[in-house]
């Protein structure tokens, strides 16, 4: 009778547990296969004057997903951060898109390879008056080959905008009209 006691609850428990964790099969948890690198480019703010505005670029990162075994990049990595512009004119500037074009130590230009996902232009569409500034953000593509092989050696950025010469007129009649 005793044994009865002792032997039923532990085979129920014993029952339990082998449901419990015999339905496991030993299914193994995976690594990701790929992970995001972000980088910071040095410096990681740039001040710029052009001849009717500022340009300041700050908070510039590269980002890139590479395969976590081999560190290959996979997909084309992005050149984020942020953009601030100021119109130092006299004039309303009306802007249109921020390019970037990428060069290597020779100052040569920095090619996308076949397959890779081209976006160098950043679209603006802003019109700023005169003092006044404008904020955003940055996000384009960058060459792999100038991640990968620390090629970078300079980037051109260009701002494409229009002055407008936005003056207004005011015209008295001396005589009567009617």
């Amino acid at each position: 009778m005793n044994i009865k006691r002792i032997l039923l609850p532990g085979a129920l428990a014993l029952g339990l547990a082998l449901g419990f964790f015999g339905c496991a099969k030993g299914q193994k948890v995976e690594a990701p296969k790929q992970e995001q690198v972000n980088k910071n480019l040095v410096p990681s703010k740039v001040e710029v004057k052009g001849q009717n505005f500022s340009l300041d670029l700050s908070d510039l990162q590269v980002a890139m997903t590479v395969d976590a075994a081999s560190k290959e990049i996979v997909e084309t990595p992005s050149l984020r951060g942020n953009i601030k512009i100021t119109n130092t004119s006299k004039d309303i500037l009306d802007i249109q898109a921020v390019t970037l074009e990428y060069l290597d130590t020779a100052g040569n230009p920095i090619s996308f390879k076949s397959g890779e996902k081209i976006a160098k232009a950043s679209l603006f569409l802003k019109t700023i008056k005169p003092g006044e500034l404008t904020e955003g953000s940055l996000d384009v593509t960058i060459p792999r080959a100038a991640v990968k092989e620390n090629a970078l050696g300079k980037v051109e950025v260009n701002v494409v905008y229009v002055p407008s010469l936005l003056k207004r007129e005011v015209v008295t009649f001396p005589e009567k009209l009617g």
